[in-house]
């Protein structure tokens, strides 16, 4: 029997060492994050949450006005693409305790490993910007309490992160109290977003000891101390998160691009994958082995009756479809002269 996608986060989180997970933003990125050998993905923004999301699916920024449904769609999508765990991004749960257990039954059905919720107040706001503010403790707390419970009525083993943004929203004393809390109440991993000092970052550590915890490494300025993987591990955290890298680095090489095809040239070969790369990495090869397990003969003749037309501009292709007995043609620019 497979291994369910919460199993083997889980089993992730038992192994030694930090282990790193950048954040995908559509079934594209998730695929190049499998094939990179990245044992499993946030989808984006995760710490910024929605941030990558947002900008990929809406071209808007994330300030709550993505839906619950299409943050949902955009998943269904992204699992249904690879086979590490994708760890989802749960918002604020999108309202009170019962719409977090929904949320988390949601995440679920979808196929999910993970989840995250965090207590910021509606409309919420990425983690590392300005203006956010977080709910009460009590009303924190149940949420996270909401979502082990919807876990355990669903019978499933989802990982539960328990993210707080009462560091920037509060004090550091309010964000480490929230997150002891969050672990009395049965989270999974800790997270407190925008650590802002390398001390603050052990002190985080330090706290309910035998739950994992969980680094946010913002790309290009965020508040968080960026640590290489050896730091992050001295320190205690178990996951390290890096929400901003793939997003970041699409946008500036379509700038590029852009800007050389508008100059009237092309990208450089070595900036683009040659076509077959782009037909490796999107499935094509893949398609067309499991295509032959169901070729019939009328396929197999149609292949074997095609024969070729050579002229100096194109190519004539034609087969005689012995079901209708006409001639079908194809063309095919010629780049031979």
């Amino acid at each position: 029997m497979a291994e369910s996608p919460a199993k083997a986060l889980r089993r992730i989180l038992d192994s030694p060492g930090v282990h790193l997970g950048p954040a995908c933003f559509n079934a594209l990125s998730a695929k190049l994050v499998e094939r990179a050998g990245f044992d499993y993905c946030f989808t984006s923004g995760l710490h910024c949450k929605r941030f990558s999301i947002s900008a990929a699916r809406l071209g808007l920024p994330d300030v709550g006005l993505i839906s619950f449904g299409e943050m949902m769609d955009q998943g269904r999508q992204i699992i249904q693409a690879v086979s590490i765990p994708i760890i989802a991004d749960g918002d604020n749960g999108y309202g009170n305790a019962m719409n977090v257990k929904r949320t988390v039954r949601e995440a679920i059905r979808a196929g999910y490993a993970g989840i995250f919720l965090e207590d910021q107040v509606s409309p919420k706001a990425c983690g590392h910007t300005r203006g956010r503010k977080v709910v009460p403790r009590d009303e924190a707390v149940m949420r996270i309490k909401a979502a082990i419970d919807a876990r355990k009525e669903s019978g499933c083993d989802i990982v539960i992160v328990a993210r707080t943004d009462s560091r920037q929203a509060v004090s550091f004393d309010e964000s480490l109290w929230r997150s002891q809390a969050f672990a009395d109440v049965g989270a999974d991993v800790l997270l407190i977003d925008a650590l802002a000092s390398r001390e603050e970052m052990k002190a985080f550590c330090e706290i309910a000891p035998s739950v994992p915890k969980m680094a946010n490494l913002l790309e290009g300025g965020g508040k968080t101390p960026i640590l290489n993987p050896t730091e992050l591990e001295d320190l205690g955290f178990k996951i390290a998160a890096y929400p901003l890298s793939l997003m970041g680095v699409s946008i500036r090489a379509m700038q590029n691009a852009l800007t050389t095809i508008k100059g009237g040239q092309m990208p450089s070969h070595g900036s683009i994958p040659t076509f077959e790369e782009i037909k490796e990495i999107v499935g094509f090869n893949t398609y067309y082995e499991e295509e032959k397990r169901y070729a019939t003969s009328t396929d197999k003749v149609s292949s074997q009756n095609a024969f070729w037309v050579k002229n100096k501009s194109f190519n004539l292709r034609f087969f005689e479809d012995p079901n209708f007995h006409v001639l079908v043609s194809s063309v095919q620019t010629r780049s031979d002269g």
